[in-house]
């Protein structure tokens, strides 16, 4: 296993149960419907996972478009939500040939940590070309070079806890300290950015960017932000 599109692509230890699994996926869907500009909004969640939820979603908007490059969660994703008429779920090279200024809101939520920099830079691109004017790109879950690991299983024991699966998130925390996770975190490593470093992509790549707070998910150690496409743009 060498890329981690191959890691979430197998069977991983990432969610220690079933509950952890999902009270994950209903807590970002209600982010997510959070942050919708109205019900006719067309939306892409980028790198959504297995978005458990996402029917939630559709039900407060007009199109909601689920991008996945792992081949199995996408079978996944079409036999969940096969029925559901205003969710179509794609790959990243489906998304790249969508026509401009076709979407209103993007999330890339717990993704960038995956990316290289470079890939991210043309992916900011791809977005920006998406968005209609006015509209709105997300990305949350960014890691900052100071957030530690021991932050992050605190957040997750936390969380843990005031969802009843403490006990499995001890038991699940040393299945992923064995796992190709950890040895794959080592070869390829995750990126990280500071917030001013964040913000500096987001403006030079065209957008009016800010701090969004707060962050999706349950942890609040890692940051999002607000990339907007300005109203007298198009295309």
């Amino acid at each position: 296993m060498r890329d981690w599109i191959s890691y979430w692509d197998s069977d991983h230890p990432i969610y220690v149960n079933a509950r952890h699994f999902d009270v994950h996926y209903a807590n970002i869907a209600d982010d997510i419907v959070r942050l919708l500009p109205g019900k006719q909004a067309r939306v892409l969640d980028y790198g959504c996972g297995e978005a458990l939820h996402a029917d939630k979603i559709a039900a407060h908007c007009a199109t909601l478009y689920l991008c996945e490059a792992a081949p199995t969660v996408r079978t996944r994703l079409k036999e969940r939500f096969g029925k559901v008429a205003n969710i179509a779920v794609t790959t990243p090279e489906e998304v790249a040939a969508m026509a401009p200024a076709s979407l209103d809101l993007i999330v890339a939520n717990s993704l960038l940590q995956y990316l290289k920099r470079e890939e991210l830079l043309a992916l900011l691109k791809v977005w920006y070309r998406l968005l209609a004017p006015g509209g709105s790109l997300i990305v949350a879950d960014v890691i900052s070079p100071t957030q530690s690991a021991i932050a992050d299983v605190l957040s997750l024991l936390n969380f843990a806890r005031k969802n009843g699966f403490l006990t499995a998130t001890f038991i699940g925390l040393v299945k992923t300290t064995l796992s190709d996770y950890r040895k794959l975190r080592a070869e390829l490593g995750l990126t990280t950015y500071p917030e001013a470093e964040m913000l500096k992509l987001l403006t030079e790549s065209g957008y009016d960017a800010a701090r969004l707070r707060p962050n999706l998910g349950h942890n609040q150690g890692r940051m999002a932000f607000r990339a907007q496409k300005s109203p007298a743009l198009s295309g």
